[in-house]
């Protein structure tokens, strides 16, 4: 069966109701608040990559897909690694507007009805059923008029749903998210995208992280 966002799988459906709970609950496994849950923090290690992408395309506009409780964006001063304080990201990105979405924080959780210059999606998308990934990725691609910017962990998180159940679902490697997003670009001429995956590798004994980053498609400016 082909899902959609009419037609979501039941996964999808129970997740939701999953996510709102830590959201209005907190992690309690963890010991942490409904505002510590899922804040929007991990954001800001990508501040500067969004940065430059907004100054490659000329956008004026983004919208923040999966923003959690986008508390990044109230914040007068943030520390970005590699860059330092920039202020506030409102100013250092210098746009004229930033949209949040996310269905399971109900001040955002109004879908979107039109377009921005550029689409960002981070932690999100390895929290999200396979099987829904095509239209998930299609809604990315259909909202963005300039360029998409996704950040994807390919690792088990430290959060787990209410059900017990690992907070990422879909655990695939970076190899494997780049033919999803090659092929779903096809439809969607004229977009830029640019994905940083993140994967954890032992050396030395010793876990460590890196990014890959990995890139596609063209901007109509």
């Amino acid at each position: 069966m082909k899902h959609s966002r009419a037609n979501p799988s039941d996964r999808y459906r129970s997740m939701l109701e999953q996510y709102r709970r830590l959201h209005g609950e907190g992690e309690a496994r963890r010991g942490l608040t409904a505002a510590e849950t899922y804040p929007g923090v991990n954001l800001i290690q990508h501040v500067g990559r969004i940065k430059a992408l907004i100054d490659e395309t000329g956008a004026r506009s983004v919208l923040d897909y999966g923003a959690g409780k986008g508390i990044v964006y109230e914040l007068a001063s943030v520390k970005v690694p590699g860059l330092g304080d920039v202020g506030s990201v409102l100013d250092y990105w210098d746009v004229d507007n930033v949209h949040c979405y996310d269905p399971c924080h109900v001040p955002y959780s109004r879908v979107p009805q039109e377009q921005f210059d550029g689409v960002i999606c981070t932690d999100v998308l390895e929290h999200c059923p396979q099987e829904d990934l095509d239209w998930i990725l299609a809604e990315l691609f259909a909202f963005a008029r300039r360029f998409v910017f996704v950040s994807i962990a390919s690792y088990p998180a430290m959060t787990h749903l209410p059900n017990g159940e690992n907070a990422h679902c879909t655990v695939q490697s970076a190899q494997w998210w780049q033919a999803l997003f090659a092929r779903t670009s096809q439809a969607h001429p004229g977009r830029f995208w640019r994905i940083c995956v993140q994967e954890r590798f032992d050396e030395d004994g010793r876990p460590r992280m890196r990014d890959l980053e990995l890139s596609g498609g063209d901007v109509a400016l």
